[in-house]
């Protein structure tokens, strides 16, 4: 299976690097791409400075947040636990918002500096939410859906104010990044993108197995030798650097770590052995779907990839809430 999510990711990013606004051949692409295209031509610039980035960001994004959403779910033991819903994403885009507000930008040293702002606020909500929701011995839906709500309204609430006070002439720029996009990043800057995923990935699967013990509760793991308490530090770390990168490269891109889990479970089951690679796979191919349809769809003009996800993904919440889930609540 991932096999062939390797393959299907690797052909929806052919396909990708193929269409767009620009017209130019497949031709004129193949060219640019195998170095036979003069160096300042349009098809050069548009395919490898333009197109090619915008994939690995999107497939570095997609990952990051599918396998941030697999890790909260199983940390807390309740499927919809997701970064935009808990709080944790709204929490990461106010610390980039307050970076921005000290001058912070895209340069490599620069961004390491938004990336902390980010995880800093992404630990603030995450921890904030799950002081709320843990109420005796579980999180309920309910509680956490409430709680996460909460802390996404009152981080909203401060993105505003910051925002108040901004000088007008960036206001542009940040309010085009709080819709999530997926721009260009300079080579060292994505880079420094991948090193936090590859970081925050590896801080998940490797703590894959001990995410399996603990659905059976943490009284259990315990006396199976998993440590809750470290664990529970370590999936958030995580999951939190997972958000914070993503949000700090590319704005506040929301329910991806919903469909794409979910959708995984249905083909291979709940261990998170399989399941966390396997949604570092899928969550690329469909942010990179998502982006390719916000290119072309309106096209020569653009809409934000996180109003395509938030299309697919409002709805989507809303059947697990009123179906699958509605015995929690």
């Amino acid at each position: 299976m991932l096999g062939v999510l390797s393959a299907a990711l690797l052909l929806v990013a052919a396909a990708a690097l193929f269409v767009g606004s620009a017209s130019i051949s497949p031709r004129a692409v193949l060219n640019a791409v195998a170095g036979r295209a003069a160096p300042e031509s349009v098809e050069r610039v548009v395919t490898l400075s333009i197109r090619l980035p915008r994939i690995a960001v999107a497939a570095l994004a997609g990952g990051a947040l599918a396998v941030a959403g697999v890790a909260f779910q199983a940390l807390t033991r309740n499927p919809l636990a997701e970064p935009s819903v808990l709080g944790v994403t709204s929490g990461a885009a106010f610390g980039v918002v307050v970076g921005q507000s000290f001058g912070l930008g895209p340069t490599f040293l620069q961004a390491a500096g938004l990336t902390a702002f980010a995880f800093a606020g992404a630990l603030l909500a995450a921890g904030a939410v799950y002081l709320i929701a843990a109420v005796g011995r579980g999180l309920s839906v309910q509680t956490l859906l409430l709680a996460g709500v909460i802390v996404g309204i009152f981080f909203s609430s401060a993105i505003t104010v910051v925002i108040s006070l901004l000088d007008f002439n960036r206001l542009g720029g940040v309010i085009h990044w709080l819709l999530g996009n997926l721009t260009p990043i300079p080579p060292g800057a994505l880079g420094l993108f991948a090193l936090f995923a590859v970081v925050g990935f590896w801080l998940v699967v490797s703590h894959a197995r001990e995410l399996n013990l603990m659905a059976l509760g943490e009284e259990t793991a315990l006396l199976l030798g998993v440590g809750a308490e470290r664990l529970k530090l370590t999936i958030f770390v995580g999951a939190a650097l997972l958000t914070a990168s993503v949000v700090a490269f590319t704005g506040p891109i929301g329910f991806v770590g919903l469909i794409v889990p979910h959708a995984l479970r249905m083909l291979l089951g709940s261990d998170n052995r399989l399941l966390v690679p396997a949604s570092l796979v899928g969550g690329g191919i469909f942010l990179l779907l998502a982006d390719t349809v916000a290119r072309n769809v309106v096209a020569p003009a653009e809409l934000s990839v996180g109003v395509i996800t938030s299309l697919c993904g409002a709805p989507f919440f809303v059947y697990l809430l009123r179906t699958r889930y509605r015995a929690n609540l």
